[in-house]
């Protein structure tokens, strides 16, 4: 079954598998060291349950036999990052808590729902106050005086592909002090040579996740882009939404600070 709110499992769970990497980062910082039995190739952090949880395949892949083989009484999913069928196909033997999150508010309802679910709501909350704390700093240290720079924010090569107004990263550009160029558009548009040409912005983004850009990417489209500031960013801070939050708004200060 999909579960639809925190008090549908009606037990607290002993052997979670996670299909999410920042949901997995997550769980880990509030302490299911035990708890957490499965979980993704790309559930790279913390390095230690990377090495040594037992991998369900990928996000978009998952393995229903090794999941099977762990006999989880939690799947923790995401609406974005797996596929419809593969939850309903998990669904169909396990409960799975099903996450949808567009913005930060809807990141620390889901840290506050996993807390409850997994009976860590101190944990959670103590994490859900600090986070809340961190980019209320963030957002008294922006100078509201200032027009925000356009930005162009890329999540693939081949084809160009960027973030529209309805994402995560989304609002974390806005909470950068950032204005994203695409905002008008929803999830995740392809682009073209000649729309990145011919948008007006000023500052072009390269994370390194989901495509890994590097200096050679820079390199390439600032021929084609000699009046646009191009940065290499990390991915994860702009992406990831669990316990990452943490760190995310000092990373955006300091990168937003690099670039006045």
């Amino acid at each position: 079954m999909i579960l639809d709110s925190t008090a549908a499992l009606g037990y607290i769970p002993k052997r979670i598998v996670s299909l999410v990497p920042s949901q997995t980062e997550l769980l880990h910082w509030l302490g299911l060291e035990e708890e957490t039995v499965g979980i993704t190739k790309f559930c790279v952090h913390p390095d230690s349950w990377f090495r040594s949880k037992t991998r369900v395949g990928g996000t978009k892949a998952v393995n229903k036999l090794a999941v099977d083989s762990l006999q989880p009484d939690l799947i923790i999913a995401n609406k974005e990052e797996n596929l419809q069928s593969e939850i309903e196909s998990l669904a169909a033997d396990y409960p799975v808590w099903l996450t949808d999150v567009k913005n930060l508010d809807d990141a620390l309802k889901m840290i506050g729902d996993i807390g409850q679910i997994t009976n860590k709501q101190n944990e959670a909350s103590v994490l859900i106050k600090e986070i809340n704390n961190r980019f209320d700093q963030l957002n008294s240290q922006q100078k509201t005086e200032n027009p925000k720079p356009k930005t162009c924010y890329l999540i693939w090569q081949n084809p160009y592909m960027t973030i529209g107004g309805d994402t995560f990263i989304n609002d974390m550009l806005s909470r950068c002090g950032l204005e994203n160029v695409f905002a008008n558009k929803t999830r995740y548009p392809e682009l073209t040579t000649y729309q990145l040409q011919t948008t007006n912005y000023q500052l072009l983004l390269l994370p390194s996740e989901p495509f890994p850009f590097k200096q050679k990417h820079v390199d390439e489209l600032q021929i084609q882009l000699p009046n646009t500031k191009i940065v290499l960013v990390d991915g994860e801070m702009f992406s990831w939404y669990g316990s990452r939050l943490l760190t995310a708004a000092e990373y955006f200060k300091k990168l937003i600070a690099s670039l006045l």
